[in-house]
Formats: structure tokens, sequence, C-alpha cells
């Protein structure tokens, strides 16, 4: 009886396993917050691993005992979020006017002629994404793939509350799910707000950015329903290196700020920050 071949795994040495670490946290430390995925990925790119689920299961491991070992801060690796509702306590009146003095920000997008908000597909790269949005005091939407109509119905009234021309920046995968869910949320955003300007734009993955900077690629699910009307193989936003993510979104939302407007606000900000530390008595620079 003939018995067909198979590919026998060789286990990495030591030594191999030392410079994957190495690898590894450096390429964290250099783009920190990073998903997972994206660490493989780049270690992918460096010729580290090579491109295969296997290799991704691997590179997950050596996170891990990185982690637990110390030698990368658990900080420093985006995930899924997982929520803990708690209210907001102080523990005298004091308490509460320092709290309020230092974290006190003023709406700066009161005075702008537009709105704009953050759409990402997946949980993983929401901290990945918020120093920029948390920075620019913009909404950051998690739509976990296809959004439910509740939750799309809910923006719409927001965005149509706000009165504004809103610009929504999109962040997905380009797959077939990616780019579907992205039609749909435009789609709904316009039926349920039909008298309110949109701007829609696909930050990332877009196929200039494929090409442009050369991100790896993964054959397209075609047990994917939508993968019918898709050309071409699919591509993870976590591909695209955290840092360069951060970037492109600091600049598209930075396109759409009147400069001289957010800085006269800017202005205000600081002085009534300093009214209220004076009012819960913080006389140094701690903040």
């Amino acid at each position: 009886m003939t018995y067909g071949t198979r590919t026998v795994r060789r286990r990495s040495t030591p030594d191999e396993l030392a410079r994957l670490d190495d690898a590894i946290v450096q390429i964290v430390a250099a783009e920190q917050p990073v998903t997972i995925r994206g660490v493989f990925y780049r270690t992918m790119s460096a010729g580290h691993v090579e491109k295969s689920e296997l290799a991704y299961r691997k590179v997950q491991r050596r996170v891990l005992a990185l982690r637990r070992s110390g030698r990368i801060p658990y900080r420093y690796i985006s995930e899924g979020t997982r929520w803990t509702i708690r209210p907001s306590t102080w523990t005298s009146v004091e308490d509460a006017l320092e709290s309020t003095a230092i974290i006190y920000r003023r709406a700066l997008w009161e005075d702008q002629p537009q709105r704009v908000e953050v759409w990402v597909e997946k949980d993983a790269i929401t901290s990945v994404v918020a120093p920029v949005t948390r920075r620019w005091d913009v909404p950051l939407m998690v739509a976990r793939g296809f959004p439910s109509e509740t939750f799309l119905w809910n923006t719409a009234q927001d965005i149509n509350e706000a009165g504004k021309p809103t610009v929504i920046l999109n962040l997905g995968d380009h797959d077939p799910s990616g780019v579907g869910a992205w039609d749909q949320v435009r789609r709904k955003l316009q039926e349920f707000a039909p008298q309110v300007a949109f701007r829609f734009e696909r930050l990332a993955v877009t196929e200039a950015q494929i090409l442009g900077l050369g991100l790896p690629t993964r054959p397209t699910k075609q047990s994917d329903s939508r993968a019918k009307g898709f050309t071409g193989e699919s591509v993870e936003v976590d591909a695209i290196p955290s840092a360069t993510l951060r970037s492109l979104l600091d600049d598209a939302i930075s396109s759409n700020v009147d400069q001289r407007s957010w800085s006269l606000l800017q202005e205000v900000e600081t002085s009534e920050r300093a009214v209220l530390r004076r009012m819960a008595g913080i006389e140094d620079d701690r903040w």
C-alpha cells in the first residue's frame, strides 16, 4: 500500500526562537500599541516567519510568552475590547475638583463647520488608533463587521441632532466582508439621516495602499457569500504598520479642521483649565 508523503515540520532551535523573540520585542516597541496579527505581518515581512496560519499561531504564542516574562508590557498589545461598566465616584469634593481640573477639555468641535467620525471594522485596532481620535476628540465607532440596524439608526440620530455636515473616515479589511460592511454603513447612514451632508472616505485598506506599501495578502475566502463580486486577494488592516495607520488618520482628521478656530478654542481651554486648577488648589505643574 502506498502512502502519500507529507511535510514534516521542524521545531525551531533555541537560537532561532531567541532571534524571533528579539525581533518581536523590537517590532512591538516601535509600533505599540499593535495587534498580534500586526506583529505577525511585520515579522513575516522581515523574513522571520513564513506566510501561514501555523506561523501566525507561533507568533501568537511567542508574544504571550514575552508578555508573561515581562519583555513586552501588556499594554503594548491591542486586542478585542472588553467592557467594564462602572460609575465614576470620588473620595471627597476636593478629589472631584482635582479630577475635573485634570481631565477638563473644551468641546473644540463646537465651532467647526463640520463633524468627523472614525469607523473601524474590528475591535482589535481600536487601541491602535485611539490615541489619535482621543487627541482630536473624535468619536471612534467600532462596527464589529456588519453593524446592526439599531446601532446604525442610533448613530444616525446623533449625527442628525448635531446638525452639521459629517465626514466618516473608515478603517477596515480589504476583503469581501470588509468592503461589504463599509457599503452597508454608507447606505444606512444616508437612509437614516437623509438631510445630512455626508462625505465618506475609505482611509484603509485601499488598493493603492496594497501596491504602494507592499502589503502582505492572503487568499480571499471563497466561502464568503460576497466573494463573487470581489476580485483579487484580501488584505487585513492589521497589515498596515501601526505608526503608518495612526499617521494616515491624524492627517485625515487634521485636513478637516479649521485650524484658526481650533487654536483659538485651545487657548480658551488652557485658560479655563487654569481656573479649575486654582479652584482645586493645584499649585504645581504636575498636570
